[in-house]
């Protein structure tokens, strides 16, 4: 069974840290691409960030400002994505997604395999 397994949420303070883990199982991620995206209440879903898994290209949202970190493990078949210096707006469900798709970038719209999603809510 295609599936993908996040966690790694849960509270931090402003200023904090955390490290989201998506585990993939029921297929190999090498041709994908895969990312992170969040969703706020009342706001619309956000890639934040996505990496080709093949040549490890990575893209992120210009609003992160260098805080965030995506990167994987090919042996273990886990995506994450460490956050450093977490703001409050940074509050969201953060899911991982996956598409066989090259054009691999944060403006990609489409995927077509996603996690259950993992709750982070930081407080000042």
């Amino acid at each position: 069974q295609v599936q993908l397994a996040e966690s790694g949420g849960g509270s931090a303070q402003s200023g904090g840290s955390l490290k989201l883990s998506c585990a993939a199982s029921g297929f190999s991620y090498n041709r994908y691409c895969m990312g992170w995206i969040r969703q706020a209440p009342g706001k619309e879903r956000e890639a934040v960030a996505t990496i080709y898994i093949v040549t490890g290209t990575t893209t992120y949202a210009d609003s992160l400002k260098g805080r965030f970190t995506i990167s994987h493990d090919s042996a273990k078949n886990t995506l994450y994505l460490q956050m450093y210096n977490l703001e409050v707006e940074d509050t969201a469900k953060y899911y991982c997604a996956a598409i066989r798709e090259p054009q691999c970038t944060v403006g990609l719209s489409v995927y077509h395999i996603w996690g259950q999603g993992t709750q982070v809510t930081v407080s000042s």
